[in-house]
């Protein structure tokens, strides 16, 4: 695998916790590969509830479209083959992966793929930004995007652009000539005060 390949995923959901007992009602996958997204993945799921009148709102997904969407578990045993060994990203990744590995638990399946969050990045690298909502860095960084915010797909794949900007901004910023995953989920977990400093010694190292 390249340094730079990862499927960013993105979760609508019924709820915030799949602790209690929320579930998955789509799913927005895409494979990112070099500098470019290189395939895609996304399916309603039909969650086996009916969700909320603020869901339906939220996401504009309704229980009409859910009725005839296939079950979480048809679709998880296809974003399973789909994630594959690939690194994992996700904007706010705890959701996303406590939401991904309650779902696969009920298919049999542990997940050993890393994650990084996007958000956490952003909030290093972007600290001027007036939020690290998606949406917005959208919009603060100029990123492609068809608009819709809240579906998985789309979500995805504002994610993916986003990803790529900042390792795009650290290679231009700092001369790091390779930003490897490894390197990205660092970022998310060194203070604010020093990311400067530990991006300009990656820069002799990668």
């Amino acid at each position: 695998m390249g340094n730079f390949t990862a499927v960013v995923i993105d979760f609508e959901t019924t709820g915030l916790s799949p602790g209690y007992g929320d579930r998955t009602i789509e799913v927005g996958a895409v494979l990112v590969s070099g500098n470019r997204i290189v395939d895609r993945f996304q399916s309603l799921m039909n969650p086996g509830m009916r969700v909320s009148g603020f869901i339906e709102e939220y996401t504009g997904i309704t229980n009409t479209m859910l009725s005839t969407a296939p079950a979480i578990k048809e679709v998880m045993a296809q974003l399973k083959s789909f994630i594959g060994q690939h690194h994992l990203v996700a904007h706010n990744a705890s959701f996303d992966s406590r939401f991904l590995d309650a779902e696969f638990k009920r298919i049999d399946h542990r997940r050993t793929n890393e994650f990084a969050c996007s958000m956490l990045a952003s909030r290093r690298l972007y600290p001027e930004a007036p939020n690290h909502r998606l949406e917005t860095l959208v919009h603060y960084k100029k990123l492609k995007t068809d608009g819709v915010h809240h579906r998985a797909l789309a979500d995805a794949e504002m994610t993916a652009h986003l990803w790529l900007n900042m390792i795009a901004d650290i290679k231009a910023t700092y001369g790091v000539r390779d930003v490897p995953f490894k390197l990205m989920q660092q970022v998310t977990k060194v203070p604010k005060k020093g990311l400067h400093d530990f991006l300009l010694k990656k820069a002799t190292q990668y």
